[in-house]
């Protein structure tokens, strides 16, 4: 895993967070890291989902279902988070 790869995970994780706070209603006191880290982790969770669900085509580099269901997994670690504060 290149240092790319690692940049471009930070770069999506915070555009999952950042959609994920718009659609769930209410106010979050979290800056960019704690945003990143629910986007990331919300990523990895909806990853699986979605590649388990459809598997993407042999060489794509972009996956419609699983960034789907970054987005929804970044939504329900959202919520889990707002009832653990």
């Amino acid at each position: 895993m290149g240092i790319m790869h690692i940049v471009w995970s930070i770069i999506v994780g915070f555009v999952v967070g950042l959609v994920a706070r718009a659609l769930v209603p209410g106010a979050d006191a979290m800056g960019f890291i704690a945003t990143s880290a629910v986007g990331i982790v919300g990523s990895l969770i909806g990853g699986v989902i979605g590649n388990m669900v459809s598997k993407p085509p042999e060489g794509a580099k972009f996956h419609a279902a699983g960034f789907i269901m970054s987005i929804v997994g970044a939504i329900v670690l959202l919520v889990i988070w707002r009832y653990v504060r």
